[in-house]
């Protein structure tokens, strides 16, 4: 393997695939280093351009709104009908996640507050 010197003057932006398996690779091998060491700036140095690079070519899109909810009524045991204190009656649960009305802001404050679910999933 490289040391630590040569791969530090090496670094720069990841432009291929085969590039970014050998800086996966640098983080496997220092994983595990000291904290506060020469190891563990170079370690985050190559995280920081993986992160790049993982962020251009394997985008992660936010989940769908209604299907987060639904996730949330699995997860807690819940019936639609338990929902009604959020979306203002049973009714308007089954248009929301039938995805015949949309949420409102409104829905979303309360949906955030009493499920969990973070505003950024449910107003995307």
């Amino acid at each position: 393997m490289e040391t630590l010197l040569e791969i530090k003057a090496d670094l720069k932006p990841i432009k291929s695939q085969e590039q970014y398996q050998h800086y996966l690779k640098i983080i496997d091998n220092l994983v595990d280093c000291e904290e506060d060491s020469k190891e563990e700036e170079l370690l985050e140095m190559v995280s920081i351009l993986v992160e790049s690079y993982e962020n251009q070519h394997f985008p992660i899109e936010s989940p769908d709104p209604i299907e987060a909810i639904k996730l949330k009524i699995v997860e807690k045991g819940l019936k639609r009908k338990d929902l009604a204190i959020y979306f203002g009656s049973t009714s308007r649960v089954s248009e929301v996640l039938n995805k015949k009305r949309a949420l409102t802001f409104e829905m979303a404050k309360k949906l955030r507050k009493g499920l969990g679910i973070s505003a950024e999933v449910l107003l995307s």
